[in-house]
This record gives structure tokens, C-alpha cells and sequence, in this order.
């Protein structure tokens, strides 16, 4: 496989074997800490999601920054109601 991508991007093995890592590395460190905050937060849709879905950290990064700090109607009804 990374042969194959190597002749066609016209790049070395080892520069494609290092690209390789590095990407498998930047997504598995978003998916954990993406993870993780869902798992905190009892979001667990979110939580299965990133276990089946890989998007190389776009989404994870996405749910971290965005999604997760979106209040709900149901946690803005209940401060309402104190």
C-alpha cells in the first residue's frame, strides 16, 4: 500500500512510511482525547461514534472545541427552573 502511494505522489518509501505514521498518530491522539471528553460527559452516541469513525481528527476536533460546549434545551430548561 504505501509503495503503491509513494510511486504515485513520486515520493520515497521512507517519506511515505513517515507521513503514514504521522497521520495515524495526529488522529489517534484527537480520537482519545475526543473520547475521553465524551466518555466524561456520558455522551455516549459521541463515545461510539469516534470508536467506529475515522476522519484523521477532523471531527474529534470539531466535537472538542464545538460540540461539546453546546449547551442542550434540556440543561438550559433545568437552570432555568432553579
Amino acid at each position: 500500500m504505501i509503495t503503491e502511494l509513494s510511486n504515485v505522489f513520486g515520493i520515497s518509501y521512507k517519506a511515505m512510511l513517515f507521513i503514514f505514521v504521522l497521520v495515524v498518530v495526529w488522529s489517534a491522539i484527537w480520537k482519545f482525547m475526543a473520547m475521553w471528553k465524551a466518555a466524561k460527559k456520558g455522551a455516549i452516541a459521541w463515545f461510539i461514534v469516534f470508536g467506529l469513525v475515522n476522519t484523521v481528527g477532523i471531527l474529534e476536533i470539531l466535537y472538542i472545541y464545538v460540540f461539546s460546549n453546546m449547551k442542550t434545551k434540556d440543561k438550559i430548561k433545568k437552570r432555568k427552573r432553579r
